[in-house]
């Protein structure tokens, strides 16, 4: 998915840069930028890659050579950014997260008219350097921040560099959120609240979907107004987001533990207690446990010192590998225990029958898996969730296909909770994974734990029916 965070303010900036993008590596694992406009009128930048190691180790011996008050930052699961560019709007740096779905369209179309591409990485077009080449199309920043709003299918929110300012710019359905901060001297904006609080931050403003912000140390105004429509991604409450940010001024732990206790207080299985699959599944579990009336405790503890989220290799063979590693389990409590475990989401269902498979060898008497959300049905096709798989890698897809002889027949009764088709999808789901029992939260309960009203959320994981370009 990829985050971002900006500073500007009337002193040196870097550590509040350097430790504001470092508390977005929970969102991506492939690459991290940072770029200052320094005192010498000249723009510095470095650019690592993350996939074997955590972004404080790769940067801190960079930062020496940041020395201006203001710069972006980005944790990126995509190409090698930020880029920076002179054009004739100035020079500028600039910084993107996101999923644009017409890159091939828009490169044609900017090849045409005489522009060229330099940043390419194996061979493909680097979508920061396109989203820039749209922009510099405008008169201005605003007209060209308008051109690309228009152009780009998909998502793209991004952050710009200029000399005298940090312009940021939320995608125009408001899938990804960016948000101000407030502190002495200082403003920032970033994707996580959680990276405002240890620097000293408070939440100041919200930006709306769609909506560009220009900021300087004093303060920051509109220059595109937001627009009414807001397909914010559900998953960020579900799976990507930090427990403690908020977006839409919404916690990421209410809206987990809600999810769970919602689960549990319907939940009839017996159950010795609650436990998680960590990380995401903590918030949920200790929920589910409320609302179930049993215990929570840590039956599997994640290994942190040396397996941190950041270090998630692009390999899936060393990635089942690493996440096998990560998780020991606690013996003496699966021994005997009817546990319920609780996960954000089955994506292929491997690595959960794999660990399945395991506790049960440690002497669990049996394994009750409970999901937040409901089955994902559909891939993602605006935030790089699931990008780079096909429908037939989603296990619910597989049943489908095994089930109607095609793979896309029937989605809207496989969506639905209260249908036949469903149940005997969760299932074979279940027999697939050898669980004892599985459960999963309802679109409704979803959408009621959130609390935005439904047609603000995007759900198109789950029923396919987030509208965009």
């Amino acid at each position: 998915m990829g985050g971002l965070f900006g500073v500007i303010s009337k002193q040196k900036c870097i550590t509040d840069l350097f430790y504001g993008t470092d508390y977005h590596s929970h969102l991506g694992t492939r690459r991290g930028g940072l770029a200052t406009y320094n005192v010498s009128g000249s723009f510095a930048r470095s650019i690592h890659n993350l996939e074997n190691s955590q972004f404080r180790t790769k940067f801190e011996d960079d930062l020496k050579k940041f020395d201006g008050n203001s710069g972006i930052g980005v944790i990126s699961d995509s190409d090698p950014q930020p880029i920076i560019l002179n054009s004739h709007l100035g020079k500028f740096a600039i910084v993107t997260v996101g999923k644009i779905n017409n890159v091939a369209e828009l490169e044609r179309d900017l090849i045409s008219a005489g522009r060229s591409f330099t940043e390419l990485s194996s061979g493909q077009t680097n979508p920061t350097e396109l989203t820039a080449l749209l922009i510099t199309a405008g008169k201005s920043f605003e007209d060209g921040i308008k051109i690309a709003q228009d152009k780009i299918k998909g998502s793209c929110s991004f952050l710009i560099l200029t000399e005298k300012s940090i312009i940021a710019s939320r995608d125009k359905f408001g899938r990804t959120p960016l948000i101000i901060g407030k502190k002495e001297g200082c403003f920032a904006v970033a994707s996580e609240t959680c990276a405002f609080s240890n620097l000293g931050y408070e939440e100041e403003y919200y930006v709306g979907p769609g909506e560009v912000i220009e900021m300087n140390s004093e303060g920051f105004k509109t220059i595109i107004k937001a627009k009414e429509k807001l397909q914010i991604c559900s998953f960020l409450w579900i799976y990507y987001g930090y427990p403690t940010s908020s977006y839409e001024r919404i916690n990421v732990d209410d809206v987990r533990f809600s999810l769970g206790y919602s689960l549990g207080s319907k939940d009839k299985t017996d159950l010795d207690v609650s436990s998680a699959i960590p990380d995401s599944g903590t918030c949920m579990a200790i929920g589910f446990a409320a609302g179930k009336k049993i215990p929570y405790r840590c039956a599997v503890v994640k290994y942190t010192p040396t397996w941190p989220r950041s270090f998630m290799p692009s390999d899936q063979s060393i990635r089942d590998l690493v996440a096998k590693m990560k998780l020991i389990p606690n013996k003496s409590l699966l021994r005997e225990k009817r546990i319920a475990f609780c996960d954000d989401s089955i994506v292929r269902g491997t690595q959960l029958r794999d660990n399945a498979q395991i506790l049960l060898g440690y002497g669990a008497k049996e394994i009750h898996i409970r999901i937040s959300c409901p089955p994902l049905v559909y891939p993602c096709e605006f935030l790089n969730f699931s990008a780079s798989r096909s429908p037939l890698e989603l296990i619910t897809r597989r049943y489908i296909l095994q089930k109607e002889g095609e793979h896309n027949k029937n989605l809207d009764k496989y969506s639905d909770s209260s249908t036949n088709e469903y149940k005997e999808m969760v299932e074979f789901i279940k027999n697939e994974l050898n669980l004892s029992s599985l459960e999963y939260n309802s679109i409704e309960t979803l959408i009621k734990s959130i609390g935005l009203p439904k047609e603000r959320i995007c759900t198109h994981c789950f029923d396919g029916s987030s509208y965009g370009g």
